[in-house]
């Protein structure tokens, strides 16, 4: 059996949480800009942030597990 729910919660979250694609915290010129396609080296460090913690929950706290097979 393998389970697949870290990868999925993994590849779901960084695709959410790519500084720029969706939102950025904190942006150039407001908190909180959205679409921009634009990153700053402290965005980069507040999306890692998120992540971090998002995935820790998800994972270790919910226990999130999709077995196939």
């Amino acid at each position: 059996m393998s389970d697949w729910g870290p990868v999925l919660i993994a590849v779901v979250l960084f695709v959410l949480l790519s500084p720029g694609l969706l939102f950025q915290l904190p942006g150039r010129h407001k908190i909180v800009e959205f679409g921009n396609m634009q990153t700053s080296g402290l965005s980069v460090l507040v999306h890692t942030v998120l992540y971090f913690a998002l995935i820790t929950v998800f994972l270790i706290a919910i226990g999130v597990h999709i077995h196939t097979g």
